[in-house]
């Protein structure tokens, strides 16, 4: 699959692992490829982000990211079905971080192992795995013969999850991409589907 990627696509991979590698995390995930993307410019997919002004909120979109990771990976929309079922997640937090110290749910440096250093291979997580199938399903479904940085971002902004919920929050949906890449109405829209992931 690989060898179908861009250059800018593989940049946005390479940029992921050392996202994961600066934070000493012990596999990539699909937040480090949104920070990759949001790393690129002269780019598809940053040409995108800009159109939609995510670049300019990076700071709140690294922020959202790191909440969620503070969360063990709990999404804004778990939070909430939880506090509906009576569980405070952030007193949860605050008490597992008062016993094994700050970021312990995150699982990186911070996660109870201090002075711990990753080194070598990063495992993408199975999420970040599905995250890069699905950019060649939506790569294939829009006929290109080759996997862009576009494709990592389509396929960020549909896969249920903290990624997609922080891109929307931030203005960046499947729909609001393909207007600014292809105009409205061009190729496969968000109805069409790539395939399950």
């Amino acid at each position: 699959m690989f060898e179908r990627f861009t250059k800018d696509a593989r940049a946005v991979v390479k940029g992921a692992v050392e996202h994961a590698e600066g934070e000493g995390a012990a596999c990539v995930d699909d937040g480090h490829m949104l920070l990759a993307l949001l790393d690129r410019e002269a780019s598809r997919a940053s040409f995108a982000l800009a159109s939609l002004g995510a670049t300019r909120r990076r700071d709140s979109i690294e922020g959202a990211l790191g909440e969620a990771r503070r969360r063990g990976g709990l999404s804004q929309a778990d939070t909430e079905a939880l506090a509906g079922l009576g569980i405070d997640v952030s007193e949860i937090v605050s008490r597992v971080e008062e016993v094994h110290g700050a970021g312990a749910l995150a699982g990186g440096r911070g996660a109870g192992r201090p002075g711990r250093s990753w080194s070598g291979h990063r495992p993408f997580t199975r999420e970040a795995k599905d995250t890069l199938v699905k950019s060649l399903r939506m790569a294939t479904a829009r006929r290109d013969r080759q996997i862009g940085d576009e494709h990592i971002l389509f396929a960020l902004t549909v896969r249920p999850g903290i990624v997609s919920e922080v891109l929307a929050d931030h203005g960046v949906t499947h729909e609001s991409v393909e207007r600014v890449l292809y105009g409205s109405g061009a190729g496969p829209g968000p109805g069409s589907d790539p395939g399950p992931v």
